[in-house]
């Protein structure tokens, strides 16, 4: 399994495509703050990475946040990775339990955030009216696709995340 398909380029318009089920190793979290949510991708990463490498499960491709729920007041998520293979039961790192989940197969809509976490907001915005001007219906789960791996040094105006929707029609 390589990653998916459409993470190749960046889609600077919306762009519809057919996506095939990914095996992913995520943290599944419930109630979660928009505040927290920074502490918990560092705390997730900072485990998943090592954890992954010591059970010999190989990320294929970049982070990854799925939404089950539309965000409110708090946000319910999985984060993680898609993997080359499906993980065998649960994965405890760092005092975290990781499990063996998916990115769901299905017609999907995506495009490419360049830029800053702070515009996501208006990026998803943007994104979702388009995908209605075009008359499609969004069903869930949505998801982020990290493509680009933050850090300390990284010049923020060059991150890539692309926001995927999957649709109802």
């Amino acid at each position: 399994m390589t990653e998916p398909s459409y993470l190749a380029d960046p889609h600077t318009e919306v762009t519809y495509l057919d996506a095939e089920e990914t095996p992913t190793v995520v943290r599944m979290t419930e109630g979660v703050a928009p505040h927290e949510m920074a502490g918990i991708f560092d705390e997730t990463f900072s485990a998943l990475v090592p954890g992954l490498d010591e059970f010999g499960v190989t990320p294929a491709g970049p982070a990854l946040a799925l939404h089950r729920r539309q965000p409110g007041a708090t946000m319910t998520f999985d984060v993680g990775f898609p993997v080359a293979e499906v993980l065998d039961g649960e994965l405890e790192a760092g005092g975290i339990t990781f499990y063996s989940s998916t990115l769901p197969a299905g017609r999907i809509a995506t495009v490419s955030h360049l830029g800053g976490y702070d515009g996501l907001p208006q990026a998803w915005q943007s994104f979702m009216e388009k995908v209605a001007e075009d008359g499609h219906r969004t069903q869930l789960p949505f998801w982020e696709v990290y493509v680009t791996e933050p850090g300390p040094d990284v010049d923020p105006s060059t991150l890539r995340t692309d926001l995927v929707t999957l649709l109802a029609d």
